[in-house]
């Protein structure tokens, strides 16, 4: 196996300007096309105050994604781009949708649909529709060109009704409501009494039928094909009106706008969606221009708020007896401080001052919001408790996200601001991600290799996702009380409805997973993991859990607690003998402080991490990796204090 070329890709071309701050992506644009998509999007484009950066959707790729992950995207007509990006536009872009047609219909009408298939427009139940339907659940918002357009869609996708939806309509540009003025001005004594079709090659225009209207009733009309824009809107100033007939829903179309304007008499039919609304269908021109000449301003204020939303993030963690425990607290809680908008501390109980001292320091400090929640800690099911504890201290949170923490970890100050920037950027398509944890052996000198360097950590607050045991493990026994099956620690991540895991999404891909599993064997492997693992965690906030930094407490709660904490939470009553006993070839009970001191010694020494789920000889050996990134400063101070 190559292992460097396994875990990492080439060099990103570079595609989107450094300075720009929102991309617009549309098949054509008005250097390509001027219809009325693409006077609209210009029309928004021009008045954008923020810098724009045209990407034709044809050109959209995984590496332009890539490179503008930071920028907030705007998709109008994209026909032309590759339906297979859906899913990684949908996870990881903050975007907004423009709709101008009915793109989840392959031929983006469904009347044409009908026409060219001779069967009603099933689009919505197939993949291209389903794809569609997706990227638009994405969007932090959904605009539509009329009323009649966006209840379409809501019938077809109900779900869509749940996402912040505008209706639009068409927009023009600063010179358009001048020269409407001039024109009306200049015909306004002087219209001839023409109306006005306009042609075209295209069957759902309905050209046919407005000729065939004019005919039967008799009236003088002029079919108009093939001149520049300026000239149709002088031919349109100079009649008495228009005859549009199109053949399916037409959205908002710029043409019957622009003739109400010039003070043309309209003769349409339903398949014109924003006939009937109330910015249009009145006598008043000036409420329909008011109307759309406010729609640049109510657009681009709107889509402020969907780039500079920043949700509030609570972090949680539990405490019980942390300064016996000798953990490293407070500095957890001094982090936690450091990127949340609130800290919720659940106590179990502490009578060894943990929970007076979180008194004195709630006091000085509104952020933190803590609660003590006693337990019968010699409940034979304690175990389960540690979970309920998460449980409660998430429901206590207020914020849009919550970051959960355990009360021997600590978020780098460093990586304050990537927190705060992963809840700006949250992924549309999921609540729960996982981040890296460097997970320490016996010191800062070995981090381990041997566990998975990834845990669930941040979510959207949402009120069925808890903490607890998942219903395929979740067992009863003969007194009613819940325990686990192998395979949870009690605190997965569970739905509260039915206790189904929450999806978690992880940028760890079963390749790195596969390299790491031959650390120990193979120092190609070992180089290519360690400098991927340095990589990711100077990208990402990661976690420093010390949990095995300090060995021989490790070892020590391993005799005291773990064993009946293991029997509880599993309803197993593994005897106490030197065969159960992983760590020494003697029973627990026979093990005391000065051979867990030289036990201590010899796993600092000979292992960088080891699974016990088997017994250690104390002769095998195991690998470990080294972290470049400095440690926390609030573990300095931590480790200068012991």
């Amino acid at each position: 196996m190559d292992f460097g070329a396994s875990l990492f890709g080439g060099t990103k071309e570079v595609m989107i300007p450094k300075e720009c701050k929102v991309v617009f992506v549309s098949d054509n644009f008005v250097e390509d096309y001027v219809g009325g998509a693409e006077l609209t999007s210009e029309a928004l484009i021009q008045s954008s105050p923020f810098v724009v950066f045209k990407l034709r959707s044809k050109e959209v790729s995984v590496k332009n994604l890539e490179q503008g992950h930071d920028k907030f995207w705007i998709f109008g007509n994209f026909s032309q781009m590759d339906y297979k990006l859906i899913p990684t536009i949908v996870a990881n872009m903050k975007y907004a949708i423009l709709e101008y047609d009915y793109k989840f219909c392959r031929y983006r009408s469904p009347e044409k649909h009908l026409e060219i298939e001779n069967i009603e427009c099933d689009c919505d139940n197939n993949v291209h529709g389903k794809l569609v339907s997706a990227l638009y659940q994405g969007a932090k918002s959904l605009w539509w060109m009329s009323e009649a357009q966006m209840e379409f869609y809501h019938k077809k996708f109900p779900f869509l009704k749940d996402r912040p939806n505008v209706v639009l309509s068409s927009v023009f540009d600063e010179d358009f409501f001048l020269n409407m003025k001039l024109l009306r001005a200049k015909y306004e004594n002087n219209k001839s009494e023409k109306w006005i079709v306009i042609g075209s090659n295209s069957w759902i225009k309905g050209v046919d039928d407005a000729e065939a209207y004019c005919k039967d009733n008799d009236l003088e009309y002029e079919l108009v094909w093939g001149i520049g824009y300026q000239e149709c809107l002088e031919k349109l100033a100079s009649s008495k009106g228009l005859v549009f007939l199109p053949k399916g829903g037409d959205t908002c179309p710029r043409l019957v706008i622009e003739a109400k304007l010039l003070g043309c008499e309209l003769v349409l039919n339903e398949n014109v969606q924003h006939k009937d609304e109330l910015w249009f269908d009145t006598d008043n021109l000036e409420d329909t221009e008011s109307y759309l000449y406010a729609a640049r301003d109510r657009f681009w204020n709107a889509l402020k708020n969907d780039m500079s939303f920043s949700g509030t993030l609570s972090g949680y963690t539990t405490t019980k007896d942390c300064i016996e425990q000798n953990y490293p607290w407070r500095e957890c809680i001094t982090s936690l401080l450091g990127f949340c908008n609130e800290v919720v501390v659940v106590d179990g109980g502490s009578k060894d001052g943990t929970w007076e001292e979180l008194e004195e320091w709630a006091k000085g400090e509104e952020k933190l919001v803590i609660h003590q929640e006693e337990r019968d800690w010699n409940h034979e099911r304690f175990a389960v408790f540690d979970g309920l504890q998460k449980a409660l201290a998430r429901s206590i949170c207020t914020g849009d996200f919550c970051w959960q923490q355990d009360c021997d970890e600590v978020v780098h100050e460093n990586d304050y601001e990537k927190v705060r920037g992963i809840c700006d950027n949250f992924p549309n398509n999921i609540d729960l991600i996982a981040m890296p944890v460097i997970e320490y052996w016996g010191g800062p000198e070995k981090v381990r290799a041997d566990v998975y360097p990834w845990k669930w950590r941040i979510s959207r607050n949402k009120p069925h996702i808890t903490h607890g045991i998942p219903a395929k493990l979740r067992k009863f026994d003969e007194n009613g009380y819940a325990y686990s099956a192998p395979g949870s620690d009690g605190c997965d991540y569970i739905r509260s409805d039915n206790f189904d895991v929450v999806p978690c999404g992880s940028f760890y891909t079963q390749d790195v997973d596969n390299v790491r599993r031959q650390v120990n064997m193979n120092p190609e492997a070992k180089q290519a993991y360690q400098a991927w693992f340095n990589q990711v965690v100077n990208a990402f906030p990661a976690v420093y859990h010390f949990s095995w930094w300090d060995l021989e407490r490790k070892i020590k709660t391993y005799r005291d607690y773990w064993g009946n904490h293991w029997k509880s939470l599993y309803n197993e009553g593994k005897e106490d003998t030197p065969e159960n006993n992983m760590m020494f070839d003697c029973a627990w009970s026979e093990v005391n402080d000065e051979m867990i001191k030289a036990r201590a010694e010899e796993m600092k020494n000979k292992l960088g991490g080891w699974i016990w789920h088997k017994k250690w000889n104390g002769e095998d050996t195991t690998s470990h990796i080294i972290c470049a990134k400095d440690l926390p400063e609030v573990i300095k101070q931590w480790i200068n204090q012991k």
